[in-house]
């Protein structure tokens, strides 16, 4: 598809395409690096604000364009309706775009992907959509909550159960907000990376916790040393989790499902050796490329089954389980679309087989570790609790390198987005005592 030179059709034509490829089943990250080639950085800025505002506020949106279109948004085709979604988005949600600019854009667009004759239709439907009033404050209901956070109601509604009414939407606000650029030192000291930072004047603070540099004006790979390893890009939350962990020095360690490589980068630090293992080759080549580029210590990576480990046993193994990633939403706006309760239910079967699997090839006296992305109880303490109850050659052993209001009552690291300014993770920390 050409934009040819049209002004402020780039950014949006590149919106467009992250739309496009998530429904295709493309992770947001990747689509997401995939549009922003050759862009300028405002235009850069632009396409992940409306790309992600799109998947944060999808519900709302696709409310607000239903009444002018026959039969409802389920009767418009899919790259026509990301048109709309684009366009109403800038309407309802961004202020400093002109809607002459939201509207004019989104019928160029269209005209060029769907040909000429949908301009109208376009037109027709997003000068409605800019004459609607505001719609009535009603966040007491769960089904109000699910339409004005653009939330599965399914989920929604567990969350209301577990946490309440004003702590769920807290969490929802949290989900739709954008999550700032975090890194973590690797080859550079904090010392010399906030050295680096204020040399090139990229503006830093601490991250929650302590656990990381929050920086602001940049990306990645234009901050200091980057290419080179100085730093690596990872939320507070993982990063707590590795602190959590609390891995002995020098010790060797498998983490099982690893890529990207985070927190392998992280434990290699300390480790005598790290094995970084990854199902798929694709994944596993990004996985050597990031360690290659970062980490401190001997690391190696294991193209791998993490339900057939292929190692013998060893100090420590961690096992990053799959998960729902209910706690990454922020990060992964497009993760809200992909969950079920059929997925959750299979997730949680999958992460026990895998931790009962993992567990024989910890030596005995060495640690398993075990995290998640996810704030369902089923796909963290109950499989614990489940797991412990099945093993007697296992048991509980809490660090405390963490701060306490970071632990549940069992001594399992649990961060909440709402609560704690981090991406939600939970971590247990076991050891195998026979």
């Amino acid at each position: 598809m050409s934009t040819g030179s049209s002004p402020g059709l780039p950014p949006r034509a590149a919106a467009w395409r992250v739309l496009h490829d998530i429904r295709h089943e493309v992770p947001f990250d990747r689509a997401l690096e995939r549009a922003l080639t050759g862009l300028p950085d405002p235009d850069k800025r632009l396409t992940h604000e409306l790309a992600a505002g799109v998947l944060r506020h999808r519900t709302p949106l696709d409310q607000a364009i239903a009444p002018y279109v026959t039969g409802g948004v389920g009767g418009v085709r899919d790259d026509l309706l990301d048109i709309l979604r684009l366009g109403a988005y800038q309407l309802l949600y961004l202020e400093r775009v002109p809607r002459h600019a939201a509207v004019d854009t989104a019928v160029t667009l269209g005209r060029r992907i769907a040909g000429a004759r949908v301009g109208g239709f376009i037109n027709a439907v997003l000068r409605k959509v800019a004459e609607q009033e505001p719609v009535a404050d009603q966040r007491d209901s769960l089904d109000a909550l699910s339409v004005e956070y653009s939330h599965p109601a399914w989920l929604v509604a567990r969350w209301l159960a577990r946490f309440g009414p004003a702590e769920t939407e807290h969490l929802l606000q949290a989900n739709n907000t954008r999550p700032p650029l975090i890194i973590q030192p690797a080859r550079w000291n904090r010392d010399a990376l906030i050295a680096g930072l204020e040399q090139q004047r990229i503006a830093w603070r601490p991250a929650p916790y302590d656990a990381g540099l929050v920086v602001e004006g940049t990306r990645p790979r234009e901050l200091p040393g980057f290419a080179s390893g100085s730093c690596y890009v990872q939320d507070p939350a993982q990063a707590l989790v590795v602190r959590y962990c609390d891995l002995p020095a020098g010790s060797r360690l498998f983490d099982a499902c690893a890529a990207p490589g985070g927190k392998a980068i992280a434990f290699s630090q300390r480790a005598g050796l790290v094995a970084a293992g990854d199902l798929r080759p694709a994944r596993a080549r990004r996985l050597r490329e990031n360690l290659d580029r970062a980490t401190s210590g001997p690391a190696a990576v294991v193209v791998a089954d993490a339900g057939v480990p292929a190692v013998r046993p060893l100090d420590a193994v961690l096992l990053d389980a799959p998960c729902l990633g209910t706690g990454a939403f922020a990060r992964h706006p497009d993760a809200r679309w992909r969950v079920s309760e059929t997925a959750l239910a299979a997730l949680a079967a999958q992460g026990g087989r895998l931790l009962r699997g993992l567990a024989e090839v910890v030596r005995p006296g060495g640690l398993l570790f075990f995290s998640t992305c996810s704030l369902e109880p089923e796909e963290n303490e109950v499989q614990i609790e489940a797991f412990l109850a099945s093993d007697a050659r296992f048991r509980r052993e809490p660090s405390s390198t963490v701060p306490p209001e970071l632990l549940t009552q069992a001594g399992d690291l649990m961060l909440l987005p709402h609560r704690h300014g981090t991406d939600g993770a939970y971590a247990a920390r076991l050891r195998r005592v026979a």
